[in-house]
């Protein structure tokens, strides 16, 4: 196995972690520490891509397993969050965020069956930057209000967190009509 897809094995075994880090509010600093491996496994997708990429190491493995970490990873959060009810994210848009994410692999999948690479679009990267943005936002908040009492992002009534969940809603059904229209042909409704 190339390093590429153990990077990407890491991410997907890193998603337990997260989300009892997340939940295990016994732990000191859960929530820090639960942020830090976010971060750590949204690395590993970064440097897993570049490295595949430059070293010639794209498997058919990591054409599969590399988005699905990263949807899993995302998903993960982000139902954490519902459970937590974390304010200005709601249920709609986790919902809209999870049906775009199935759709597109569903895509992805008939695409390997038909021997087709769909490559991250302008619009599914900007997606993730969003998600990933909003994440580590929505944590970060959540770790000030639970340390210092303070909400960090709420300047007034400008809810800054209220603001990137509307971006990152806008893009994720962007990028979900883009992949869509791009590979209506792959859809054989016959």
């Amino acid at each position: 196995m190339n390093t590429p897809n153990k990077l990407t094995l890491l991410r997907i075994a890193l998603i337990p972690v997260f989300v009892a880090l997340f939940e295990l509010t016994a732990i000191p600093h859960n929530m820090m520490w639960a942020l830090l491996v976010f971060i750590a496994a949204s690395i590993t997708d970064q440097l897993d891509g570049h490295l595949a990429r430059k070293n010639n190491q794209v498997t058919s493995f990591g054409k599969l397993a590399d988005p699905l970490a990263d949807k899993l990873l995302t998903i993960s959060a982000l139902i954490c969050f519902i459970e937590r009810d974390v304010a200005y994210l709601p249920g709609w848009a986790v919902i809209i965020i999870i049906g775009r994410e199935l759709i597109v692999t569903g895509i992805r999948l008939i695409a390997m069956t038909e021997n087709t690479v769909i490559a991250a679009s302008m619009w599914g990267k900007a997606k993730t930057v969003s998600q990933l943005v909003t994440i580590i936002a929505i944590m970060f908040n959540i770790i000030m209000k639970e340390t210092f009492n303070v909400a960090l992002f709420d300047y007034g009534h400008l809810h800054v967190i209220l603001v990137l969940v509307v971006i990152m809603v806008v893009l994720t059904l962007i990028s979900g009509v883009d992949y869509v229209c791009k590979n209506w042909k792959l859809l054989n409704f016959k």
